[in-house]
């Protein structure tokens, strides 16, 4: 069963200079396997950001069906078990992290009991033990990373969407984020994400799709399309592949 199934999707903006129409999206079809990593490729202003806002309903695509977990993505039933983490999040600076966890559990309707219970297990699943008490305007990058990651995980969703979740870690934060990506996985859960840091996306994905000027112009099972020779020893890497599809 596919987590996701996305198929021609299409959207276009228009700007308020003479009105002129831009089209972002063109026909793009996209399947995610329900329990695997999709790592979802592409520059900046490919559309990866528009594709996830149309998945979550932020906005409306101009055609093209989206559906998660069989159900169309527009029923709001559909969204409850996504959990979202964006590429630039905004926190209240004068909550910590026990209030901003209880705060999206509350968003999410849980009980005060389940939000207790699930925020004990993030907080140590994300890092955060004995900063939990901590203003988050004191936190860092990595740490404000963390306790996004955090919030999208409190009502244990099933499929877990994230836009450049590695952006602005260092090395460490880096693979401790792994780590927490995998141990999702091998929780039966789904995680989409986008990334630059194509290191990163190599160590884990299981499925890619490469989104240039707005089109899907490769989409498969990682293993398939980066394969080594024996008779060279430079591996082809992942970065091999995506430069050459956004050069071709």
């Amino acid at each position: 069963m596919n987590a996701l199934e996305i198929k021609d999707l299409s959207k276009s903006f228009r700007s308020n200079f003479l009105y002129k129409k831009t089209t972002i999206l063109k026909n793009v079809n996209i399947n995610v396997k329900k329990g695997t990593i999709y790592g979802f490729l592409g520059l900046n202003g490919a559309g990866k950001t528009t594709t996830i806002k149309c998945i979550l309903g932020l906005i409306k695509p101009d055609h093209g069906t989206i559906r998660l977990f069989g159900e169309e993505a527009e029923k709001v039933s559909s969204r409850a078990s996504i959990g979202f983490l964006s590429e630039s999040p905004y926190y209240y600076d004068y909550l910590n992290a026990k209030e901003t966890l209880a705060l999206s559990g509350k968003l999410s309707s849980l009980s005060n009991k389940k939000i207790n219970e699930r925020s004990a297990k993030i907080i140590s699943l994300v890092g955060l033990e004995g900063k939990e008490n901590l203003l988050l305007k004191k936190y860092s990058k990595g740490m404000l990373q963390r306790i996004g990651l955090g919030q999208a995980l409190i009502n244990d969703p099933d499929f877990i969407i994230l836009d450049e979740p590695f952006s602005g870690l260092d090395p460490i934060g880096r693979k401790e984020l792994r780590d927490i990506i995998l141990s999702l996985k091998a929780e039966g859960k789904t995680v989409f994400f986008s990334s630059h840091i194509l290191q990163d996306m190599e160590l884990i994905v299981d499925d890619i799709g490469i989104l240039r000027n707005g089109k899907i112009t490769k989409e498969g099972k990682l293993k398939d399309m980066v394969k080594k020779s024996i008779k060279n020893p430079v591996s082809y890497s992942l970065e091999d592949l995506f430069l050459k599809e956004i050069t071709k």
